[in-house]
């Protein structure tokens, strides 16, 4: 391990730290919804962000719950690692975690799920493609965000987007009912999605805070003593 994932493991244990006595929920990773056996609707992430968000929320103390899909990075040490496949299997889990302080939700959840997914595999066939009829995922932050028991006492979510980006990330934060959003520009020429940086605007109440470009790890590390600030 690297020195600073001992300390932070360190910490964690001994509940020291200015999380220590919080717990904390944290989503990653994308959701993959079947198709057939074989196939399945995936959004981009490889889970790198909510990964490095958990692991920073973990070295300040916080006993963290990390709801993740199948992603490309393995999840930190040391703390609860619940692993989900779908949209519908992710919100349970994450329902299932509560209650929580503070839950930051960084998965690439998909939209949309095939309605009735075939439990053989689809052949190709001269005829053309197979019609796919579509229906809509669960909104796992906006269910969150609304309850009106125990609802966590921060609620934060993500929004990559490519083009309008704080306005489309502001009007999400409204729309979605959570406390802040952290708005990124994924289009393809920024290099982030899949990318080791990432550059973000926390969006609040309060109007937007631009951050500058920096690695995940950065992002995750400035995020953490944020939301520890909020729940002092």
């Amino acid at each position: 391990a690297e020195p600073l994932e001992i300390v932070a493991a360190a910490q964690a244990r001994l509940g020291a730290g200015p999380l220590a006595g919080k717990r904390v929920l944290v989503t990653s990773g994308p959701t993959h919804e079947p198709i057939d056996p074989v196939r399945y609707i995936a959004n981009r992430s490889s889970g790198a962000q909510g990964t490095a968000i958990a692991r920073a929320l973990s070295g300040l103390g916080a006993e963290v719950v990390f709801v993740t899909g199948p992603a490309d990075i393995p999840p930190p040490e040391g703390i609860e690692v619940v692993r989900v496949g779908s949209a519908r299997e992710m919100l349970e889990a994450t329902q299932a975690a509560l209650p929580a302080d503070a839950a930051i939700f960084a998965a690439a959840v998909a939209d949309w799920r095939v309605k009735s997914a075939s439990d053989r595999k689809l052949k190709k066939t001269k005829g053309g493609m197979p019609a796919l009829e579509f229906e809509e995922n669960p909104d796992i932050l906006a269910t969150v965000s609304g309850m009106e028991s125990g609802r966590p006492a921060l609620v934060v979510g993500f929004a990559a987007e490519t083009d309008d980006v704080i306005d489309n990330a502001t009007a999400k934060r409204q729309r979605k009912g959570c406390d802040w959003i952290l708005a990124n520009d994924v289009s393809p020429a920024t290099g982030i999605m899949g990318g080791q940086e990432n550059a973000v605007t926390l969006i609040t109440a309060d109007g937007a805070e631009e951050w500058p470009r920096m690695t995940k790890a950065q992002v995750a590390d400035r995020l953490a003593q944020k939301i520890a600030d909020a729940l002092a």
